[in-house]
């Protein structure tokens, strides 16, 4: 079985090539021009450049490549989806037959045209199982009182949002919302609520409530926690085996050094 990867922005697409080397499986990657980072193609072995709109080009690449499974790896931000991009033919007739272009139904859409073509979108995390946030506290530190309530308060409106398809991150004081989720991304959420509310920020990321492990998998990694650091947060509370989580024993150590609480929910 040969694999495709649709790599998006950061560490994410990397992870999953080291993981199909590791597994012994053939990867074939299409790199978006305007997200992947290239150093990609220094790391993978066959790799071919599309634009966001070229939906019609990857399909082609996978099918020459004999592609039958694939990964879709690293975010592309939503906001490139109104850039000005110009869409091929392809991408074109997907976007007329959408009901709506919020993330499930925009990628879904992307989904529905690969199989047409024989060509399965699968689990994002199918060679990096091992990155995914256990249960309990990965720090030193556990939450006290205070943060066991703004995650139990935030973990009730995270889902709310995420179920909505907002986003996915909500960071709370004192059973407050501070600042929600939208467009711009789990790191500039948090710098948001800090600029509001610096200080004693319980910051709370979940997986949707029927998540699609195919795609829009939560992240957190060592720029979440500088983040944090940043923006006067004291816990992060993730949702356990649905969450990636990158670096990890580094963003456990940036943690610990500054008595950061990290806890799989």
């Amino acid at each position: 079985m040969k694999y495709g990867l649709i790599a998006g922005n950061g560490q994410f697409p990397f992870l999953v090539v080291e993981g199909a080397r590791r597994a012994g499986a053939s990867l074939s990657v299409v790199a978006i021009k305007e997200e992947t980072d290239p150093r990609i193609d220094e790391v993978a072995d066959k790799v071919t450049w599309v634009g966001i709109g070229q939906l019609g080009k990857m399909i082609d690449f996978f099918k020459r490549e004999g592609v039958g499974r694939a990964i879709m790896a690293g975010q592309v931000k939503h906001v490139q989806i109104f850039s000005g991009s110009l869409p091929d033919v392809r991408m074109l007739k997907m976007l007329w037959n959408l009901p709506k272009r919020n993330t499930d139904a925009l990628i879904g859409g992307v989904a529905d045209e690969m199989a047409k073509e024989g060509i399965e979108l699968i689990d994002s995390t199918f060679f990096i199982q091992d990155h995914l946030a256990p249960a309990g506290a990965m720090t030193k530190r556990t939450p006290n009182e205070t943060e066991r309530e703004n995650i139990g308060y935030g973990l009730h409106i995270a889902s709310e949002i995420a179920r909505l398809d907002l986003g996915q991150t909500i960071v709370v004081r004192a059973k407050a919302c501070v600042a929600i989720e939208a467009m711009e991304g789990t790191d500039a959420t948090i710098r948001r609520a800090g600029e509001l509310a610096k200080g004693k920020l319980t910051v709370v990321k979940v997986a949707k409530p029927d998540q699609d492990m195919r795609f829009d998998v939560p992240v957190v990694g060592v720029p979440t926690v500088e983040t944090m650091i940043e923006a006067g947060a004291t816990c992060l509370s993730v949702t356990a085996g649905k969450t990636l989580v990158f670096d990890r024993d580094a963003m456990v150590s940036l943690a610990n050094k500054h008595k950061i609480a990290i806890v799989g929910s």
